[in-house]
């Protein structure tokens, strides 16, 4: 493994900071990391197969965020193979609202449903249990890493 993809999703950069935590820590661990903060379907299935995060927070009625939309719609409208794709996945939400982590969850299904495989437990962040998704963020990639490189 000597690359990873970052897809964004971000309403007010939440998850972007996540992203860009990730990228320095993989990084120091010679990992190339590119981070797609506005994410296309192209974006992912024209450097298949390789190793992908997901890092998106929810909005709305467990809506995307406006910047990873078009790359969800993409996907669930005109699919994809991904069968080639391992992924990690961390969404982020509000455990006060009845779609937490809805987007996350959602783009999960949507990158299984098309061949994907998750690598390890999806991370769900709750914004009304912790102040910096960062240090969670980071303490999932420290148990990520080995499944990855396993």
């Amino acid at each position: 493994m000597s690359e990873i993809h970052i897809f964004v999703g971000s309403v007010f950069g939440g998850a972007l900071d996540v992203a860009d935590e990730l990228k320095a820590a993989l990084e120091s661990e010679s990992v190339n990391v590119i981070v797609h903060e506005q994410p296309e379907l192209a974006d992912l299935v024209q450097s298949l197969p390789h190793v992908a995060i997901f890092c998106t927070s929810t909005t709305g009625s467990g809506d995307f965020p406006g910047n990873i939309s078009a790359f969800a719609s993409s996907l669930n409208e005109q699919g994809a193979d991904l069968t080639s794709l391992r992924y990690g996945m961390i969404a982020m939400g509000d455990s006060s609202y009845p779609t937490f982590c809805g987007a996350g969850r959602r783009l999960d299904e949507l990158l299984t449903e098309y061949g994907a495989q998750r690598i390890g437990d999806r991370l769900e962040i709750d914004a009304t249990e912790t102040l910096h998704a960062d240090e969670d963020a980071l303490e999932w990639l420290e148990s990520w890493l080995p499944l990855v490189k396993g």
